[in-house]
């Protein structure tokens, strides 16, 4: 089932010569797999197609705005009808407010709303935030967790129990990467040796369920954990959910978990696949927002009125509680046909899945935190990728990231999924 990809391959030489890498940002550029990226010319329901006009069913979903499928109707024509009122205002809309009441309605720790245009801002928003809430420098993060391009979470994770930040970009300071404090993910007690050994601690932040190593759960109990040490010293809990909000349940993993953090962080699908972020959480720590209280914060496109059609017209639909049941329903069936398909061919994988959240790791055991993670056999991951992508299959470019599911993925789509794992398992044996 191989096809030319000449179109694809004379963009990327082009690429390469116009941009650093020849993409916008790194994991397009197939460094991990090989090869040559597939430049996409367009996408409709659970598919894309390349330059060279090869279609694949599509998991990465823009890395997972695209719950409802890639140009839904009901999305695109709210964007069309908003683009004749104009871009962007730089003033207040009535837009923003139903997306306000929309988050906070949803999302169990958010009272009140800020928007911004990414989930790398909301991030760095929160943390300004946590800092100036508590008069405290440091923030705890964990290995394997990304939190976007933020200078203070760009840090090296360490194997120990607690390591000081060490810049992992040139361009960081490393003054600036040693107010963060890195612990293995889903190790409780690393975290309470860390805050008896740190008292400067502002903030926890934690991707609940990770999708940056991977999807990996966390273990019962842990957050939950997070949540009491955190409240006994002081310090406010951050949950990341720019990949989880919206997905894993309406209100979040908060709400998949029954845990209520301080501060949430979003992204992803309040903008229906435009550009977007948020961070939010109680009236109280959010009146210190500028411009009701001092910790500063501002964003000229922030709220803009297309994204925030997107957006809504996208949160509306997820008000039904059979989306989330669908959801589940499909990544239970596929990850269970993946599983099947790999034993088939004598092939040892490990297959994490919440909701419709999924990674298959090349692993013969089971993955709860980055070193479990990085023992996979990243070489066996790019042959399975490629043999994929030879049967029309578009997963995501790297070991460690996160796959999705959407709506559009039909019971039909996930068969031919399935069918094309068996094929990929088979060539690679």
């Amino acid at each position: 089932m191989k096809n030319d990809h000449s179109r694809s391959e004379e963009l990327y030489r082009r690429a390469v010569r116009l941009m650093p890498g020849g993409v916008n940002s790194p994991v397009r550029a197939f460094r991990a797999v090989g090869g040559t990226p597939r430049f996409i010319r367009e996408a409709k329901g659970a598919t894309i197609t390349d330059a060279d006009g090869r279609r694949y069913i599509d998991y990465v979903g823009s890395w997972g705005p695209m719950i409802l499928g890639h140009a839904d109707a009901e999305v695109t024509e709210a964007i069309k009808r908003a683009l004749e009122r104009g871009t962007s205002y730089g003033a207040p809309t009535e837009l923003e407010v139903e997306m306000a009441a929309e988050i906070i309605e949803a999302v169990p720790s958010v009272e009140m709303v800020r928007m911004v245009n990414s989930g790398t801002e909301a991030v760095m928003a929160a943390i300004r935030l946590a800092r100036g809430v508590t008069g405290r420098t440091k923030i705890v993060k964990f290995e394997g967790c990304y939190h976007g391009h933020v200078d203070s979470l760009l840090v090296r994770a360490g194997s120990g129990v607690a390591t000081l930040g060490l810049p992992d970009s040139p361009g960081v300071p490393t003054s600036l990467a040693q107010n963060t404090l890195t612990v293995p993910f889903n190790d409780a007690e690393a975290l309470d040796r860390v805050f008896a050994e740190h008292r400067d601690i502002a903030a926890v932040i934690v991707e609940p369920v990770v999708g940056n190593m991977g999807c990996v759960p966390p273990r019962p109990g842990f957050l939950a954990r997070l949540r009491d040490v955190t409240r006994r010293n002081g310090a406010l809990l951050i949950f990341d959910e720019v990949m989880t909000g919206f997905r894993l349940a309406r209100g979040g993993a908060q709400e998949l978990y029954g845990v209520t953090p301080d501060l949430t962080t979003l992204g992803k699908i309040i903008g229906g696949g435009l550009p977007v972020g948020a961070y939010g959480g109680s009236r109280d720590i959010m009146q210190y927002v500028a411009p009701a209280g001092p910790v500063y914060q501002a964003g000229t496109l922030a709220g803009n009125p297309i994204a925030m059609t997107a957006g809504l017209a996208t949160l509306r639909r997820l008000r039904d509680p059979h989306v989330y049941q669908r959801l589940e329903e499909a990544g239970a069936r596929l990850c269970a046909g993946l599983a099947e398909a790999a034993r088939a061919a004598d092939v040892p994988v490990t297959i994490n899945r919440v909701g419709s959240m999924w990674t298959i790791f090349f692993n013969d055991g089971p993955v709860w935190d980055w070193t479990a993670a990085a023992r996979s056999d990243r070489a066996r991951f790019a042959r399975f990728f490629h043999a994929m992508l030879d049967e029309g299959v578009y997963l995501p470019p790297s070991q460690f990231e996160a796959a999705f599911i959407g709506l559009a993925h039909t019971d039909e789509v996930l068969e031919r999924t399935v069918t094309a794992a068996r094929n990929a398992f088979a060539a690679m044996r």
